[in-house]
């Protein structure tokens, strides 16, 4: 008999940690692939970030199944025992690994995870029986449009960026066109910034590379007479285009309600703001947080202009993966969205989230924060007999982890 299982991947990327949350906390039973890493296992991999939420949470969490795998690997890199297991357990699979990589590399990254890996997801759901696939695809499979992109919309002539946005939807098409599959639930999240609540991310791409170069510039800016740091630099921008930029606890906890919501499925959602953070937003948070001043809007300039400062010709110089991102950005429909998950509206990114961005990663050091031990590599249970007796004033249910049988 096969038992109410789901195959989940990408896990340890940012938002995959987060379903991995939101998942358990809904008592939703779990299998994860997960490749080991140069120091650790696949299951202390998922151990370790279990015990962190359970830091944060102060409340016990179930094990989900750890299968070791690897996305890129025929069948997910599972051996027979493994596949037999996932077919006799898993009713459903979330596909949330992916490449965020822009132009191709040596690797064939993005197309290796982003159309490797999710051909060989769709291998192991045929050879299982696994037919209700949940796919995590992004809303820039839209590319370079202007009009207002539908939900349901995929084909259009459209023209991309970069390797990412091109892997990503010829990903969809190759999802869409698995015959087998009966029922196919699209998922695309517009940019992804850290949590809302903590500022938390792994990762510093899109808006915290930004939050990076200014930080790291205006902190090395002396302050003038004034107190007030002057940093000047102009963008070819008016300051109040429409940027699609969302938290990853917003993503993860409305593709959690939409996967528990059976009425839902089969249809595509964007996961995109309502009200989208502009540049200005972003300045002004800056202004704020470092009593600085300085930055222009010069208004989008028919041809390049060159800097007008040291300071203006870094902070270019480091943006530029992102250029073709800073004119266009497309406006997206949320109709299924709203109708399915209204009662979740998407945080506004306003200055104190910004303020609690920015903290984070200088707290991080941007992620080059030395990160010293965070779990106990014990067993699960000498794990939780410990967090027990550490808050032994809470009131912590019975948890337990699983097992691979």
């Amino acid at each position: 008999m096969v038992s109410d299982y789901l195959l989940l991947t990408g896990v340890t990327g940012l938002l995959g940690r987060y379903l991995l949350r939101d998942l358990l906390l809904q008592d939703r039973r779990l299998v994860v692939v997960v490749r080991p890493s140069r120091k650790q296992t696949a299951q202390q991999r998922v151990e370790e970030i279990s015990q962190q939420w359970e830091q944060q949470l102060g409340r016990l969490l179930p094990r989900p199944v750890v299968l070791e795998g690897d996305i890129c690997e025929s069948y997910l890199g599972l051996d027979a025992a493994g596949r037999e297991w996932v077919a006799a357990h898993c009713s459903a699979a979330m596909h949330s690994a992916a490449s965020l990589t822009f132009h191709e590399d040596s690797q064939g990254e993005p197309y290796r995870s982003n159309i490797g890996g999710l051909s060989h997801m769709l291998q192991l759901c045929k050879e299982a029986g696994i037919t209700q696939l949940h796919y995590i695809s992004t809303a820039y499979v839209a590319g370079l449009r202007e009009e207002l992109v539908m939900e349901d919309d995929l084909q259009a002539g459209q023209a991309f960026r970069n390797d990412y946005e091109r892997s990503k939807f010829q990903g969809e098409l190759l999802v869409r066109a698995a015959d087998f599959i009966e029922t196919l639930t699209v998922y695309r999240p517009a940019v992804i910034a850290g949590d809302s609540q903590t500022g938390y991310t792994n990762t510093y791409h899109g808006l915290y590379l930004y939050l990076k170069l200014m930080s790291v510039l205006v902190r090395n800016t002396a302050p003038g007479p004034d107190g007030v740091r002057d940093t000047p630099v102009q963008f070819a921008l008016s300051g109040d285009e429409e940027r699609n930029i969302v938290p990853v606890d917003w993503v993860s906890a409305v593709i959690c309600h939409l996967f528990n919501t059976p009425a839902a499925h089969g249809n595509t959602f964007h996961l995109a703001p309502d009200v989208p953070l502009t540049p200005e937003r972003i300045i002004k948070a800056g202004y704020l947080y470092y009593n600085s001043r300085g930055v222009e809007f010069t208004g989008p300039a028919p041809a390049p202009r060159q800097p007008t400062s040291e300071f203006g010709r870094t902070i270019h110089e480091n943006i530029g993966m992102y250029k073709a991102y800073e004119s266009s950005d497309p406006k997206f429909d949320l109709t299924n969205v709203h109708k399915y998950a209204a009662h979740l509206p998407c945080p506004v990114i306003d200055e104190s989230m910004l303020h609690r961005f920015l903290r984070f990663g200088e707290g991080d050091r941007w992620g080059k924060r030395k990160s010293q031990p965070s779990y106990h590599s014990d067993s699960v249970e000498e794990h939780c007999r410990s967090f027990i007796a550490t808050n032994i004033a809470a009131d912590v249910g019975d948890v337990g982890g699983q097992t691979l049988t």
